[in-house]
């Protein structure tokens, strides 16, 4: 097989359907025998809705999600998603169990492979490939062989470990309660956040009727496997926010604590690593599931061109330069939250609110937080002496005729090409770049990657400058198709 994928998390998943549906064979080995119904995460980012926009899933989850469109984690300041420009001003609260359904129909419809129940055990690789040993429920073994493997199994990654390589970090808050219940009363905000001396409280709504809550109280610091009981929750709840909401019918009650930590490279040989196999951190932020499947989409379509020999190996270890420095932001902005909440000095809380009101008055520092935290604000280093747009995020433009908008044109997997009079420039490269001109107004000439950044950008660029960005980015366009743009040039022209 080409890649085989250890993990049938969002990261996994996403990153087996964009395989997949480019022609490429993958297989997810998922040690759980069934999807679960409970998970932790619970938030879509705009960035990542973005994401999924591009793969015709966006609409989908936000028929079911809820929108919110400002944070308060401090005091006064808000962290206000609604002046962000994309089509998805909010942070969408939806469970991870939803995001992970409609990302396995769309793999399985690409023809993915999925073994549920295989647990990796541990992997040896060598030039040419990867040898995977993986154990099946009724206690068998076998080796699958792949070219390449991507780890997306969890903190605790069997591919990290047979890696060799470390997860340096510490642990930065333990005994947090995780509960899903049912309300009598309604929250006064669509997400509540309350902290005090006694600890701190979050309420997000699933839009369903149940609430998530995750609490932690100073006084209680239990071990991970300490049982949870709806009371505990309630307790806390009601000494950090002033009212418990008449909760009740827990359905889930979990405990666990926060890591902060980084691998060192997401690359070795032949081996990636995404998701939370790579990076961990604290849920403050809602940035987790967010983070991996942004990881996925940076990683799948460079797979895909090196595997379809449209580029080479130096185009992998761009994964691990483009994606480490974004896991080690998110990391710290995680932290940074954390911080401020849990600190338990009575002056240091006082001076946190000082500095949010002045935040507050200071709207860019909001702004930047919420172009941070959204994704919307992450880009990649570009090349000396490139455009300025070079590796950062492209928005949803319109474009003139169908498809009518630049994230419906990224729905085909392949670069997309924005300009003026670009298609027959573009024609030797077919089924390798959509061609597209902009609905209104001057623009640069833009080359768009399958993940939504701009790879080259020009102002007014020369039809052989279109053309050498092109052969950089897709390779040399195949003989056969460079004689039929010929020959329709020619035919135009006459």
């Amino acid at each position: 097989m080409d890649v085989l994928v250890v993990g049938a998390g969002p990261t996994g998943l996403l990153l087996a359907g964009d395989l997949a549906g480019s022609g490429t064979g993958v297989t997810v080995v998922e040690r759980r025998e069934r999807a679960s119904g409970l998970s932790r995460a619970f938030g879509l980012h705009a960035r990542t809705l973005e994401q999924l926009d591009a793969r015709d899933l966006a609409d989908d989850l936000l028929a079911i999600g809820t929108r919110v469109r400002t944070l308060r984690p401090l005091g006064r300041i808000s962290i206000d998603f609604s002046r962000l420009r994309t089509r998805f001003p909010f942070l969408l609260i939806t469970p991870q169990y939803e995001v992970e359904r409609v990302l396995f129909g769309r793999a399985e419809e690409a023809g993915a492979t999925l073994l549920r129940g295989v647990q990796a055990t541990g992997i040896r690789q060598d030039p040419d490939g990867v040898d995977v040993d993986v154990r099946y429920p009724d206690g068998t073994t076998s080796t699958l062989r792949a070219r390449y493997v991507v780890g997306a199994d969890g903190a605790d990654s069997t591919v990290r470990r047979s890696l060799g390589l470390p997860f340096p970090g510490k642990p930065v808050v333990s005994s947090v309660m995780l509960a899903d219940v049912r309300f009598d009363r309604e929250p006064p905000e669509l997400l509540n956040f309350a902290t005090n001396e006694h600890g701190f409280t979050f309420i997000a709504p699933f839009g369903d009727g149940w609430y998530r809550i995750i609490a932690w109280d100073r006084t209680r610091q239990e071990p991970d496997d300490a049982p949870v009981t709806l009371e505990d929750v309630r307790d806390i709840t009601r000494r950090t926010t002033g009212d418990d909401f008449g909760m009740h019918d827990a359905r889930w009650l979990s405990r666990f604590h926060s890591d902060e930590r980084q691998v060192p490279r997401y690359r070795r040989g032949r081996v990636f690593l995404a998701g939370d196999a790579a990076h961990v951190h604290s849920p403050a932020g809602g940035m987790g599931m967010n983070t991996g499947l942004q990881d996925a989409a940076n990683l799948g379509w460079k797979l895909t061109a090196v595997l379809h020999g449209r580029a080479g190996d130096d185009l992998l270890d761009s994964y691990d330069a483009e994606r480490r420095p974004v896991g080690r932001m998110v990391v710290r902005v995680s932290h940074a939250l954390l911080t401020a909440v849990i600190v338990r000095s009575p002056l240091v809380r006082a001076l946190r609110l000082i500095v949010a009101a002045v935040a507050h008055r200071l709207r860019v520092v909001e702004a930047g937080a919420a172009r941070g935290i959204s994704g919307i604000g992450i880009a990649y280093r570009a090349p000396r002496g490139a455009h300025p747009l070079t590796g950062r995020r492209a928005p949803d433009l319109r474009l003139a005729g169908e498809p009518a908008r630049l994230y419906e044109a990224l729905r085909e997997g392949t670069f997309v090409l924005v300009g003026r009079e670009v298609a027959t420039i573009a024609a030797p490269w077919a089924g390798q770049v959509v061609a597209a001109s902009p609905a209104a107004g001057q623009r640069p000439t833009l080359l768009i990657r399958p993940d939504g950044y701009v790879a080259w950008a020009a102002q007014d660029p020369a039809p052989d400058e279109i053309r050498q960005a092109l052969t950089h980015w897709l390779g040399e366009a195949p003989a056969r198709e460079r004689a039929r743009a010929s020959r329709r040039a020619v035919r135009s022209s006459r």
